[in-house]
């Protein structure tokens, strides 16, 4: 073999060589990619495993929550049932209204001359429709004038208080003018109230009387028992 043939043969020969290795590290790094990407294939499926896991068990939770509401929801209503209604607890279960103490305002009124005992104004107190309330063991309140002149006790004992509901009426009776002498002042209204301490005294058109010493009785459920005698 010449110089020149020798030396175009070892020329090919390197040439063919490099291809196959080039093809070699070609191979082996696809073998590699292919390998890493069935890695992560097979990690991202598990890893999307365990969220789905804890989805479920996420969801487990969520349920048991949710019961617990419900239980509390129902839990809140029996103390609703408790808590409802409005009294006084009498001890066997039950509740009994609370009776409230009369004003002014929840009274409806009514005053009208009379002629017995030398004449007086018989007034009537009666409790407006749905309305329960009571009238103190004590004098009404009430006043004539503009100087607000109160009547005083016509009575030497203080009577007992009464329970107003519905057609029960309570009846006082005034005396304008308790005195002999002549004189005193001429009116036609009466002021009337539950107390000293009522916010709402209500005026009652009597027509013209004469005042002077005032006095009045306790209430009494009936008529006849509120004759201010003398």
């Amino acid at each position: 073999m010449s110089g020149n043939r020798r030396k175009a043969f070892l020329v090919s020969a390197a040439l063919v060589g490099g291809a196959l290795l080039m093809t070699a590290c070609q191979d082996t790094d696809k073998a590699a990619d292919t390998g890493a990407s069935q890695q992560g294939s097979s990690s991202s499926s598990g890893d999307a495993a365990t969220p789905s896991g804890s989805s479920a068990a996420g969801g487990g939770q969520g349920t048991g929550k949710g019961s617990g509401a419900a239980g509390k929801g129902s839990g809140a209503t029996g103390g609703t049932e408790d808590g409802a209604g409005s009294g006084a607890d009498t001890g066997n279960g039950k509740r009994e209204p609370v009776e409230q103490s009369c004003g002014a305002n929840d009274i409806s009124w009514n005053a009208r001359s009379e002629t017995q005992a030398g004449g007086y104004i018989l007034i009537s107190a009666k409790a407006k429709p749905g309305i329960t309330c009571i009238l103190p063991a004590a004098l009404p309140t009430v006043a004539f004038g503009s100087d607000g002149t109160e009547a005083g006790p016509a009575e030497q004992a203080v009577g007992e208080q009464i329970t107003l509901s519905g057609n029960t009426t309570a009846y006082a009776g005034v005396n304008p003018k308790s005195t002999n002498a002549d004189g005193g002042k001429e009116l036609d209204s009466i002021i009337v109230a539950v107390g000293d301490d009522d916010p709402d005294p209500v005026s009652l058109k009597v027509g013209t009387i004469t005042v002077d010493k005032p006095v009045v009785t306790n209430w009494h459920t009936f008529a006849t028992d509120a004759v201010p005698f003398s």
